[in-house]
């Protein structure tokens, strides 16, 4: 096929696009892949359908070939499977619900599980049935709160999601490594880097889970890896746990006035100064911060969380929300944040600066035995026998020496504190290092929560009702496009590789007469007869400058110039991604760039 600029419903820009904030963003706008409709949303033109096209082409060839088949649900769906599965209020603020004229509620998809699975149990009754293999690709929406980096992280976007239902977990884990090897072989069609990590399924459920994320310094999420091959999502890195400490020996804990020292920083300066000891100085290691949050429910409600954590740490609000929900057994996503004013006024035992588990005087301040009624877990690193320099809950006053399940408990552990470079795997393969990555996919054994949910059962073997196990696996479509924007461009435009661009050929007629463009018309009509896809820029009154620009800031992989060279029988092909020119002979070319 030959798409003609002087056709073609493409309008190059020169300068970025004002909200664009990422490379791709502003490559994709200006060279007329993409429009901005709305904060998040976006008009696909005909060349960003192209490159979405074949990279669908990948995700389906790959998808078919472990046996999974294609259905398409709507975008509009109603409310009652969600409600049934209590998404319906956990997804909280980041669903768009609406009604429709009669007061029925509906929602537009975030995700589709609910309804693969009635798919499943509408057509389905025996184990004979299983296992089934389904996809789809369909747009999903989320009201982002602040959509930005263009499709990168937008309110409506593109997804391929598949479901796996198997009569057992065995079948499931047959289905989990399917789809992973699946995954494995997209990216690398797609010339797309990425890293398989383990991850929190967050508010899908389940238990495996696994995400595939393309290293890049634009990345929303930060990952580790190790020198011995452990990668794992910030959120699902688990602590080193330091063996317990016998304390039947330990001195007892003792409370020292410490005024002006509601910083750890000067809290070590005066313990130091106070109590200067025989095997080193103290360090904000030594001693634990007690940090007030609110966790928000999907509904809205402020639940006050005290987290104690080494006081050389940081708390790390993303990784709280993957795991505090479930210590506090809140079904959904939840939302950390450091509590307000508001929240402490209604706790006045909280001393800011001074908080810590007891008051000096073996009662318990925080947790849910206390007074407070705080619910109060701590960091890992807080195990039995540990000792601490902590608050006094009493302004001016600190604690030395407040041991662990002697002085204090707590209602449990959260994996709270900001992963650092150099920590330890904890498989022992290393110490972490730290990256920037965007989620390109993500893989779940959701297990029977939505089936049981929505009572999908079949008969098992023994004529017994069973209920079904399922997978869940999803691949950022939309996310992907400009994923390869970014990884695949330089300082004058886009380029594409060979398997996702536009086109094949993009040929320019640079200078005057019948001639040049007979020539060039005859080389697009000869490409599209070997199956090419090609972009001619035959506009008449552009100068060479401007469409030497606009080839390069489109970036199709080959670019075939048209000009002076003509005369002695040669044109010139350019390489988009190297940026090698050489002279072919006008007899050669067709055969040489389609062999």
């Amino acid at each position: 096929m030959v798409l003609k600029l002087s056709t073609l419903f493409l309008r190059t820009l020169r300068e970025d696009p004002v909200e664009a904030e990422v490379d791709s963003h502003k490559l994709l706008v200006r060279a007329g892949y993409i429009r901005r409709a709305a904060p998040g949303i976006y008009t696909w033109l005909p060349l960003g359908l192209k490159v979405l096209a074949r990279v669908e082409a990948i995700v389906r060839e790959e998808m078919n070939a472990i046996g999974a088949q294609e259905v398409h649900f709507p975008a509009l769906l109603p409310r009652e499977p969600y409600e049934q599965t209590g998404r319906w209020t956990e997804y909280g603020e980041g669903l768009f619900r609406l009604k429709d004229r009669k007061g029925a509620d509906y929602l537009l998809a975030p995700t589709h599980e609910e309804m693969f699975t009635l798919l499943v149990k509408d057509l389905y009754s025996s184990y004979k049935d299983l296992p089934a293999y389904l996809y789809q690709i369909q747009n999903k929406y989320r009201d982002e709160a602040r959509p930005r980096a263009g499709l990168l992280r937008g309110r409506e976007f593109i997804m391929k999601d598949s479901y796996s239902f198997n009569i057992d977990d065995e079948g499931l884990d047959e289905a989990y490594v399917a789809h992973r090897g699946a995954y494995v072989r997209i990216f690398e069609r797609l010339g797309l880097e990425v890293v398989p990590v383990f991850a929190q399924a967050g508010a899908m459920g389940g238990s495996k889970s696994e995400e595939f994320l393309h290293p890049t310094a634009v990345g929303e999420d930060t990952f580790v890896r190790s020198p011995g091959g452990y990668a794992a999502n910030v959120e699902a890195v688990t602590t080193v746990v330091p063996e317990a400490i016998d304390f039947s020996d330990a001195a007892a804990f003792e409370v020292l006035d410490t005024p002006d020292t509601p910083t750890i920083e000067t809290l070590v300066e005066v313990a130091n100064q106070l109590r200067p000891r025989a095997e080193g100085q103290w360090t904000a290691a030594d001693t634990l911060k007690n940090v007030v949050v609110a966790v928000i429910d999907p509904e809205g409600n402020r639940h006050v969380v005290a987290i104690g954590i080494p006081g050389d740490r940081q708390v790390d609000f993303k990784r709280a929300e993957a795991t505090i929900g479930l210590a506090l057994e809140i079904n959904g996503e939840v939302a950390v944040e450091a509590a307000n004013a508001e929240d402490l006024a209604k706790h006045p035992e909280l001393i800011a600066g001074y908080i810590g588990p007891g008051n000096g005087l073996d009662q318990q301040v925080l947790g849910t035995e206390a007074s407070s009624g705080i619910i109060y877990l701590v960091d890992p690193r807080v195990v039995s026998g540990t000792t601490w320099i902590t608050g006094a809950n009493e302004k001016g006053k600190h604690v030395f020496g407040l041991v662990a399940e002697r002085d204090f408990s707590f209602d449990g552990t959260i994996e709270s504190v900001k992963v650092r470079e150099g920590d330890p795997a904890p498989d022992g393969s290393g110490p972490l290092r730290t990256e920037r990555g965007i989620e390109m996919g993500h893989i779940f054994q959701l297990g029977r929560k939505y089936a049981a949910s929505l009572d999908l059962k079949v008969l098992d073997k023994n004529g017994k009702l069973s209920v079904v196990t399922m997978g869940s696996y999803g691949i950022g479509v939309t996310r992907a496009v400009a994923a390869l924007a970014e990884a695949y461009h330089d300082e004058n435009g886009l380029a594409w590789p060979k398997q996702v661009a536009p086109a094949d050929i993009h040929i320019v007629v640079t200078g005057k007469g019948e001639e040049l463009l007979a020539a060039a018309d005859k080389l697009a009509k000869e490409f599209e007869a070997k199956g090419m896809e090609v972009i001619f820029d035959d506009r008449p009154k552009v100068s060479a400058g401007v469409k030497f620009s606009d080839a390069e800031l489109i970036g199709v992989p080959t670019i075939v110039v048209v000009g002076r060279g003509l005369a002695d029988g040669v044109v010139e092909v350019k390489d988009r991604a190297t940026g090698e020119r050489r002279d072919v002979a006008v007899t050669d070319v067709v055969e040489e760039l389609t062999a």
